[in-house]
């Protein structure tokens, strides 16, 4: 399941990025968020410890961090998945899936200065994944998509979040790339994806709400295909029906609505279901979590 760390990693590989910096690696980021919210939320132990001693030097500062900047791992790679705003597929050559109706890798070092040699074996795991990225209005909290891509095919954690914390945000085909200047206005968020289901010919049999869904289908020789996450449809006010026809055009089909179960017939649709519960952070947390990194690092 996705966590709140893994969308604040979404925003360390991109601002890393934009600032031509490197990056904390995804245990880095994992640890020293735990220890930020212990440092906003104590309760007893060691956090109270840390906060009651304000003239000590150290006592603020959670452990090795005073040398996690200068000991950050570097950043590398790209990718992405979001609702139709192009006419284009949502499937490119590489096997990515960008496309939720609003929805290249490396591998990097798992060692951390904080697990001190402990590791973490869940960020090792592989797993099919998509990363969104929204612009929130600062005056309604509107928020619209600015770049969504994925990939079906598992991938570990760390590069996985990181490949796709990128191409989502400056190589998705229906947004120019992310600026610097926008980063304030972005929330991230990340779905990770199981529970896929066998090909179905059926296009109504997913649950609303808890599914999300993946077409493909023939038309005039072409074969088309694209995705919803499970919380497309719901956000955007669909039935099943309506979330298939959109998933439809968004895959590329130009027909008229009323033709679209005779199109699915016989173009040899199939359905496959997914789960996955999206995750999301806004800047301000990421911002506030950086810059407690930065001041515990003496930086």
């Amino acid at each position: 399941m996705a966590t709140p760390a893994h969308c604040i990693f979404c925003f360390e590989t991109l601002a890393a990025t934009l600032e031509k910096r490197k990056a904390l690696s995804l245990t880095q980021v994992e640890d020293s968020w735990a220890e930020y919210q212990q440092s906003l939320n104590p309760a007893g132990g060691d956090a109270d410890a840390g906060a009651d001693t304000e003239n000590d030097d150290e006592a603020p500062k959670p452990a090795a961090i005073s040398r996690l900047l200068n000991h950050s791992v570097g950043s590398a790679g790209s990718s992405s998945s979001s609702l139709p705003s192009s006419g284009k597929s949502s499937t490119t050559a590489s096997g990515r899936e960008s496309g939720v109706a609003t929805p290249a890798s490396s591998k990097s070092s798992g060692s951390s200065i904080f697990s001190l040699g402990k590791g973490k074996k869940e960020n090792y795991i592989e797993v099919p994944l998509f990363i969104t990225w929204n612009t929130v209005s600062a005056r309604s909290g509107h928020k619209s998509l600015r770049g969504c891509i994925g990939t079906f095919e598992p991938m570990e954690l760390e590069s996985g979040l990181r490949s796709y914390a990128l191409t989502s945000a400056l190589e998705d085909p229906r947004f120019p790339p992310i600026p610097a200047s926008l980063l304030p206005s972005l929330s991230a968020h990340v779905t990770l994806l199981t529970n896929f289901s066998s090909p179905s010919h059926d296009p109504l049999a997913w649950t609303l709400g808890q599914h999300g869904i993946r077409i493909n289908f023939y038309e005039r020789s072409r074969r088309l295909s694209s995705t919803y996450l499970p919380d497309v449809a719901p956000e955007q006010g669909w039935d099943k029906e309506e979330a298939v026809v959109s998933l439809m055009r968004k895959a590329g089909w130009r027909g008229r609505e009323e033709d679209w179960r005779g199109t699915w017939d016989k173009g040899r649709g199939e359905l496959v279901t997914y789960e996955g519960k999206v995750v999301g952070v806004g800047f301000a947390e990421y911002k506030g979590w950086r810059e407690w990194v930065e001041k515990g690092s003496g930086r």
